[in-house]
C-alpha cells in the first residue's frame, strides 16, 4: 500500500517537474505547436495524468496539447480539457486519433463546439466504438455544421460505444435529442438547463437508460399527465433528477413540473420501479406528507434530494439510516447537498446561507465544512452571490480560535480564493476583502459598509453585520471616529437592534450589531432606543448608552422616566453580573451629572444620585478585564469637586478598575488628559465625600507605585 503511495507521489512530482520544463523539453512544429524533442513511451495512465496534470496547471493550450499528436509514445484514454482554450483544429490534430474511452471538454472557451467534437471523434472509426463517456456542458452544440469531410451529416448517434452523455447548459434542441436517444447502449444522460422543449425521444432508449438528469428545463412545454406516462416508461431508471433553480424560475413557469412531482410522489411504485434516487430541489410546491408517502413506498431509496423544498425536516427521513438527503433540516443535510450540487450555483448559494446559520456559533474547528466551502467559491469563481455568503461561512468558521487547528493548506487555499475575489470583484464584493482584515481593516469595513448600502437581502444583512462587528473592534482610535460618523451604518445597525428588541429575540446578529454599535460608539454615540433585559445583552446595550450619554447633545435622547428608573432597577439589583451594574451606573451617572440639563423629576434624580453611591460601594474589584477606554477625557466633567458623591464615585472606581489591570498604559493616559490633577483635587477637597476620598487616594497610590517601580528598573537598567 505504501508502495503504491509512494510510487503515486513520485509520478506526480515528475509529471509536474515536466510541466515546468516543457518550453525545453519541446521543439515547434510550422504551425507552432510543441513537439516533444524525445519522449519514452509512458503507460495510458500516466499519459492521461499529464494531460489532467496541465489542464489543471492552466498551461494546456493550442501550443501545448501539440505533443499529443504522438499516439505511440503519448497514448489517451481519458482526455481532461476542461476550461482549456483548445481550438477545433488543435483539438482534431491532438485528441482526436487516439482510442479515447472518455473525453470532458466542459466550458472551453474559444469557439470550439460540440459539432467540432463530435465529428473530430467520429473521423476516427476506433473512437466511435471506444468513446463510452462524453462531457460537453457548456458548449454550443452547433447542430448544422455536425457533417464529416465528404459532406455526409453526423450525429451523436454515431458515436455508438457511447453509454454516458452530459450536454447540460447547451443549446441542445428536441431534434439533436431524438438523434442521441438512438444510441444502443446510452445509460446517463444529463440534458439540464438545455433548450430541450420535449422529452418523449427518452423512450427510444428505455431499455438501456439508468440515470437521467433534467435540472431546469426552462424550455420544457409537456402537460404532467404527458410528462408522468414518459416517466412511466422508464423501467430501468435508477436516478431521476427533475430539480429546478427556486431563484431563477416564477411560480407560473415551474407549476407543471411540479405538479408532475406531487404525482409522481403521490403515485405507485410501479412508476419509475427500479429507482433509487429522486433529486426534486427546488420543488417548492410539495408537501411533507407527498414525501413522507413515497419514502415509505420506496424501501430501496438511497439518496431524496429536498433542498428548497421546505419538506427535508419530513420525520420520516431520519429513521431511514442508509438514505442520504439534501436539505437545510440539519447539519448532514446542508453538507450532502455542498459535496452534490457543487456545480449547481442556484443550490451552493441555498446550502451556504443554511450553512452559515448552523455555523453562527460553532465552538469546535471543522475543515470538512471550511473544504465543502472552499469549493462552493472554486467552482463558482464568477458568482458574487456565492462569495457572499461564502465569505461570511468562512467568517464563522474561521473566528477565534478555530482556525489554529485548521490545516494550513487549507487556509491558505482559502484566502487566496477571497484574494482572488477581490480582484474578481473589485467594487462589489466587500465581504471577500473582509476575511483579509489584517491587511487594512478600515478599508475592509467600508467596503462592508458600502456594500450593505445597495442590498436588502436580510439574511446577506445579517452576515454583512457580522463581518462588521468583528473588522470594527480591530480598528484604531482614529479609524473608528471616521466610521462612526457614518450617519447609515449607525441607522441599520440601530434598526436591527431595535427590530430584535421589538420582537423579543436575542440571537448572534444581535449581539453582533450591538458589539459594532458600542465600537462604534466609543468615539460618536448615537442613540439607541431598545435594548434588551437578557443579561448578556444587558452589557452590551448598557455599554452604549454609556457611550451615548457621554455626548451632551445627545443627553435629551435618554431622558425619559421609564427608561431611568428600568436601568436604576438593574444598578440596584445584587444577582446581576458586576458589568451590567457597572455599565447602569455609568449611564446613570453621565445623565445625572449635569443639573440644568435634567429634565425629569428632581426627586428622582436626587434617588438616583443616592442609590448610585450606595451601590458602587457594595461592588468588588473585578481580577478579569471587563471594559477598556481609549480616553479618559469624558470623566472630567464627572471628578469636578462640586459633582455629587455619586458621580464623582462611579468616575473614579472606573479609573481604579483599568489602573488596577493595565497600570503602564492608563497611568500615561490619566497624565494626558489631566485626570491625575483632578484626582488629587478630590483628595485633599474639604468638601469630597470620604469615600470619594478614599478611592481617590488608591487610584494615585496605584500610579504612584508604578511609577516609582519603573523608575527604579530604568536606573538599574541605565547602570
Amino acid at each position: 500500500m505504501y508502495a503504491n503511495v509512494l510510487q503515486d507521489a513520485l509520478g506526480d512530482l515528475c509529471l509536474a517537474q515536466v510541466c515546468r520544463s516543457l518550453d525545453a523539453l519541446c521543439s515547434r512544429r510550422a504551425d507552432g505547436s510543441m513537439c516533444l524533442s524525445w519522449a519514452p513511451i509512458l503507460p495510458q495512465e500516466m499519459a492521461d495524468h499529464l494531460l489532467l496534470k496541465m489542464a489543471t496547471k492552466g498551461i494546456l493550450n493550442d501550443t501545448t496539447v501539440g505533443i499529443f499528436q504522438n499516439c505511440k509514445e503519448l497514448h489517451l484514454h481519458r482526455a481532461f480539457i476542461r476550461c482549456c482554450p483548445v481550438s477545433a483544429e488543435a483539438f482534431r490534430l491532438a485528441l482526436c486519433p487516439h482510442r479515447l474511452q472518455e473525453l470532458d471538454a466542459s466550458w472551453v472557451p474559444g469557439g470550439l463546439t460540440g459539432a467540432n467534437i463530435v465529428s473530430g471523434l467520429a473521423s476516427n472509426p476506433v473512437c466511435r466504438s471506444s468513446l463510452q463517456r462524453l462531457y460537453l456542458t457548456g458548449l454550443h452544440v452547433d447542430r448544422e455544421s455536425l457533417v464529416e469531410d465528404g459532406g455526409t451529416r453526423v450525429g451523436f448517434s454515431s458515436l455508438h460505444g457511447l453509454r454516458m452523455l452530459n450536454l447540460a447548459h447547451t443549446d441542445l434542441t428536441d431534434a439533436v435529442l431524438e438523434d442521441i436517444c438512438t444510441l444502443p447502449q446510452l445509460e446517463s444522460l444529463d440534458i439540464s438547463c438545455s433548450a430541450v422543449s420535449k422529452l418523449t425521444a427518452l423512450l427510444d432508449c428505455k431499455n438501456t437508460l439508468r440515470s437521467v438528469i433534467i435540472h431546469r428545463l426552462q424550455q420544457l412545454d409537456m402537460s404532467p399527465d404527458r410528462l408522468l406516462f414518459v416517466f412511466s416508461q422508464l423501467h430501468a431508471i435508477r436516478h431521476l433528477d427533475f430539480s429546478e433553480d427556486h431563484f431563477a424560475v416564477g411560480d407560473s413557469d415551474r407549476r407543471d413540473g411540479d405538479e408532475t412531482v406531487r404525482q409522481l410522489l403521490n403515485g405507485s411504485p410501479q412508476v419509475l420501479p427500479s429507482l433509487v434516487s429522486l433529486d426534486i430541489s427546488g420543488r417548492r410546491r410539495i408537501t411533507g406528507a407527498a414525501v413522507r408517502s413515497f419514502v415509505v413506498a420506496r424501501g430501496g431509496l438511497v439518496f431524496l434530494g429536498l433542498l428548497a423544498t421546505g419538506t427535508s425536516s419530513c420525520d420520516i427521513l431520519s429513521s431511514h439510516k442508509n438514505l442520504k438527503v439534501t436539505g437545510e433540516a440539519n447539519e448532514n443535510q446542508v453538507c450532502e447537498a455542498l459535496r452534490r450540487y457543487r456545480d449547481r450555483e442556484c443550490f451552493i448559494r441555498e446550502a451556504l446561507v443554511h450553512l452559515y446559520n448552523l455555523t453562527t456559533d460553532i465552538d469546535k474547528p471543522r475543515p470538512d465544512m471550511l473544504k465543502l466551502v472552499l469549493s462552493g467559491m472554486q467552482n463558482h469563481p464568477t458568482s458574487l452571490h456565492v462569495y457572499l455568503v461564502a465569505t461570511a461561512c468562512v467568517f464563522n468558521l474561521t473566528t477565534q480560535d478555530l482556525a489554529v487547528a485548521m490545516p494550513v493548506s487549507l487556509l491558505s487555499s482559502t484566502v487566496t480564493q477571497l484574494l482572488y475575489a477581490m480582484k474578481t470583484f473589485p467594487n462589489h464584493q466587500p465581504l471577500c476583502a473582509s476575511l483579509v482584515y489584517l491587511c487594512n481593516m478600515y478599508l475592509a469595513a467600508t467596503l462592508v459598509i458600502n456594500w450593505l448600502r445597495s442590498h436588502e437581502d436580510p439574511t446577506l444583512q445579517r452576515m454583512a453585520v457580522a463581518v462588521i462587528s468583528i473588522l470594527v473592534a480591530k480598528l484604531s482610535t482614529e479609524e473608528t471616529a471616521q466610521l462612526g460618523k457614518d450617519v447609515f451604518i449607525m441607522k441599520q445597525l440601530l434598526a436591527i437592534v431595535q427590530q430584535k428588541a421589538m420582537a423579543g429575540v436575542v440571537d448572534s446578529t444581535m449581539k453582533f450589531a450591538l458589539s459594532a454599535l458600542w465600537n462604534l460608539t466609543d468615539e460618536m454615540p448615537t442613540v439607541l432606543e431598545s435594548y434588551y433585559t437578557e443579561p448578556s445583552i444587558q452589557r452590551k446595550v448598557l455599554g452604549l448608552l454609556n457611550n451615548i450619554a457621554e455626548v451632551e447633545v445627545l443627553q435629551a435622547n435618554l431622558m425619559e422616566e421609564d427608561l431611568l428608573e428600568h436601568i436604576l432597577s438593574l444598578l440596584q439589583d445584587s444577582q446581576l453580573e458586576q458589568g451590567v451594574r457597572y455599565f447602569a451606573g455609568g449611564t446613570l451617572a453621565q445623565l445625572t451629572s449635569r443639573p440644568e440639563a435634567w429634565t425629569l423629576d428632581d426627586e428622582l434624580r436626587s434617588s438616583i444620585l443616592k442609590q448610585l453611591h450606595a451601590s458602587i460601594m457594595t461592588w468588588t474589584q473585578l481580577e478579569r478585564e471587563m471594559v477598556s477606554y481609549r480616553s479618559f477625557r469624558p470623566f472630567r466633567p464627572l471628578l469636578q469637586t462640586w459633582q455629587p458623591s455619586g458621580v464623582q464615585l462611579w468616575a473614579v472606581w472606573a479609573i481604579h478598575l483599568v489602573c488596577i489591570q493595565n497600570t503602564s498604559h492608563y497611568s500615561s493616559m490619566m497624565e494626558k488628559d489631566g485626570v491625575t490633577e483632578l484626582l488629587r483635587a478630590l483628595a485633599a477637597h474639604p468638601d469630597a465625600h470620604s469615600d470619594v476620598k478614599g478611592q481617590s487616594d488608591s487610584v494615585l497610590r496605584v500610579v504612584e507605585q508604578h511609577q516609582s517601580h519603573s523608575g527604579s528598573f530604568n536606573k538599574q537598567m541605565a547602570l
